[in-house]
């Protein structure tokens, strides 16, 4: 983790605020490098993230069988590990409607007239989740007016360049500065 900033009060204040909201959020771990510029006489406040790859997406087939029944137009789902039951349910709600999808047990899940493909359903996605609370974590980093905000995403990595006016061209150069110092870095560690 590195703050860059002019002034060394306002550099400690902000690495505190950085790793204050990374553990309140719980993603310290799953962080792999944070990279803060900030110059308030400009205004620009730069935040590049870069995290720790995850596990794959869960799909229905890693904690169910299912079977299609023709003659009663229905898919039978037989749950085998119930910890992904609530979003497996949420999702079939999504993408079926919720008056189709009855649970008449903690183990089965009917689909009444099933519309979607179910194989390869992604019912839980570790990256995702991962990058909602990353994207809450950089929100609250960011100084309050600082709402001018450039996105940049790559992979596994997250770069925002906020201003309270215009973006410039520097803040943008200055950023790509930043992203490509935590490749190089990513890959000087890998060797």
């Amino acid at each position: 983790m590195q703050v860059e900033c002019y002034d060394e009060n306002g550099r400690e204040v902000y690495d505190m605020i950085l790793r204050q909201i990374l553990q309140d959020i719980q993603i310290v771990r799953a962080v792999n490098d944070v990279r803060i510029y900030i110059d308030p006489r400009e205004p620009v406040f730069i935040i590049a993230l870069q995290y720790m790859k995850t596990a794959p997406p869960v799909v229905l087939e890693d904690f169910a069988e299912y079977e299609y029944d023709a003659e009663a137009n229905e898919t039978f789902i037989r749950i085998k590990d119930e910890n992904y039951l609530p979003e497996l349910l949420k999702k079939l709600w999504e993408v079926e409607g919720r008056n189709k999808v009855h649970q008449p047990s903690r183990y089965e899940v009917i689909i009444d007239d099933p519309q979607v493909k179910l194989e390869g359903l992604v019912v839980h996605d570790p990256e995702e989740d991962l990058k909602k609370k990353i994207y809450d974590a950089l929100f609250r980093i960011i100084p309050e007016g600082f709402r001018v905000i450039e996105h940049y995403s790559e992979g596994n990595i997250i770069a925002l360049t906020c201003s309270d006016e215009l973006i410039k061209e520097d803040y943008l150069e200055k950023t790509q500065e930043i992203i490509a110092e935590m490749k190089n870095n990513k890959t000087r560690n890998m060797n």
